[in-house]
């Protein structure tokens, strides 16, 4: 059942920790935290043990709360997006194909923006006013935005972008900006460098949830993520026009610090525990990184800080990742018209982006191969994907027992697995060699039974009568509550023949 006009309307970040209160899934820790590592270790202890979102009343030297662990559930993503918080991963993606395929919303512009609420210019500028925590014992600093994004615009086009990229404190009017070389903040700031001219820049934290989950999204250049927002929400975001540096900015926001980067100017920046579980950034070893000089900081009346923990799975942005990920490379294939789709999944084990899984109905010789060549050749699996598995149609991409079993039934190393040499890659995948992270190779893994044999391996099924007779007489057993037959009684009987007319 879809759940989107049941609940409150969410446009901002207040509004959806309040939606998570409701429905049971915040806990507030009001003892006092350090934001120097006990943060971080205490969210990440909770993580593990798949526990609530969490917001720290009391943190160390602060007036201003942290929340953190906004995503590290399928039910959190869920309500994030106004949606069935009964939902899975690949179900919920699907939902996000489904919403972004659709005419793109465009943002609304409004008078007196909630984040105007306090402004801070001069001297008075103080980026560590805030409580960015000091997340690992072996990161370079303390980092104001983890679950934020960066504000950027294309000087020829007008083109918003809104990137997920983290920023260090390294003064009180300075943030570091990994803007890795390629992403389209990356695309505007050669522009600018090439103008000579310093690029505007604003560095968001704490906004409706649904930006932040469109800002990590990939997506094709000249597309603005407010547009793919307002797909989602079925109504536009609020945004108003900066007269600082004339940036499209989002009105809800809790806290905004606005400023120029100077393309020459570079500094060094992390080390940061990334996403994959390893650092990344190591000062004398990488690249020098741009910075952000501020020159306004905005923020709302009693703002609220919100971070997340990275490193190792599972947290917020594994499961973003997964989520965004999985519906996008959804929609490519069905934009592609490759037949028999029935689920896709990219595992948040996976770090959200290594490795996908894909069901799908064959209808030809050589028609799962051509799913798995047809993901990498896709814009969201080019990029940064080493491995592909597809399953038949009977197995749900996210059934990760039956993929196993796939795995082990139908597929030959021989026959079935196939090896790309050269393959587009991320400089934060620490299995290659950290000087030479630009390619990757791919390994398609067909775990289906070819189509074309004749002779197929007989498969054990269940009589449909008898269980479905198990299923009534469930509660006689002893057992309590209802039957979980109706939820798996496809997938343990023969599937049923339609017979022509």
């Amino acid at each position: 059942m879809d759940t989107r006009t049941e609940v409150k309307p969410i446009n901002d970040l207040r509004s959806y920790i309040a939606a998570l209160e409701t429905h049971g899934q915040l806990h507030r820790i009001k003892t006092e935290v350090d934001w120097r590592y006990e943060l971080c270790h205490v969210s990440k202890v909770n993580e593990e043990q798949k526990g609530p979102a969490l917001m720290y009343e009391n943190v160390k030297g602060y007036d201003i709360p942290v929340f953190t662990s906004a995503f590290t559930t399928s039910q959190r993503l869920a309500i994030a997006l106004e949606q069935d918080p009964s939902l899975s991963m690949s179900q919920l993606s699907k939902k996000w194909m489904q919403l972004t395929t659709k005419q793109m919303v465009k943002p609304e512009i409004v008078d007196r923006p909630p984040v105007m609420e306090n402004v801070i210019t001069g001297d008075a500028i103080d980026i560590e006013k805030f409580p960015s925590p000091w997340f690992y014992p072996d990161d370079g600093g303390r980092f104001f935005v983890t679950a934020g994004y960066l504000v950027t615009k294309d000087p020829d086009t007008g083109w918003t972008n809104l990137g997920t990229y983290r920023s260090q404190v390294l003064g009180k009017n300075i943030l570091g900006s990994q803007i890795i070389k390629g992403k389209h903040g990356d695309m505007h700031m050669k522009k600018y460098q090439e103008r000579g001219e310093l690029m505007p820049a604003a560095a968001v934290v704490g906004c409706d949830p649904v930006l932040f989950l469109a800002a990590s999204t990939l997506v094709s250049a000249q597309i603005d993520e407010y547009d793919i927002a307002g797909s989602l929400r079925g109504r536009p975001v609020p945004v108003f026009k900066s007269d600082v540096t004339g940036l499209t900015l989002p009105a809800n926001a809790e806290i905004i610090a606005e400023g120029f980067i100077d393309p020459n100017e570079l500094m060094d920046e992390g080390p940061f525990g990334e996403y994959t579980g390893y650092y990344s950034g190591n000062k004398g070893k990488d690249y020098p990184k741009p910075v952000l000089r501020i020159k306004r900081i905005l923020h709302r009346n009693k703002p609220i800080m919100w971070a997340t923990t990275v490193g190792k799975p599972i947290n917020d942005i594994h499961m973003i990742q997964s989520l965004n990920r999985t519906a996008t490379l959804w929609h490519d294939l069905e934009t592609m018209k490759v037949p028999g789709i029935q689920s896709v999944y990219i595992p948040p084990e996976a770090c959200g982006r290594f490795w996908v899984v894909v069901s799908v109905k064959q209808m030809y010789p050589g028609h799962s191969n051509h799913v798995g060549n047809a993901v990498i050749a896709s814009t969201t699996g080019h990029y940064g994907v080493k491995g592909v598995i597809t399953v038949d149609h009977d197995i749900e991409a996210d059934d990760w027992d039956r993929v196993w079993w796939a795995l082990a039934t139908r597929f030959d190393p021989k026959r079935s697995a196939q090896i790309i040499d050269r393959g587009r890659s991320t400089p934060l995948d620490p299995g290659l060699p950290i000087d030479a992270r630009d390619i990757t190779s791919r390994i398609i893994l067909d775990a289906c039974t070819p189509y074309e044999w004749t002779n197929k391996p007989n498969e054990i099924f269940m009589d449909r009568a008898v269980l479905q007779r198990v299923s009534d007489r469930w509660n006689e057993y002893g057992f309590a509550g209802s039957s979980p037959v109706a939820g798996m009684i496809n997938r343990l009987t023969r599937p049923e023949v339609k017979k022509a007319k």
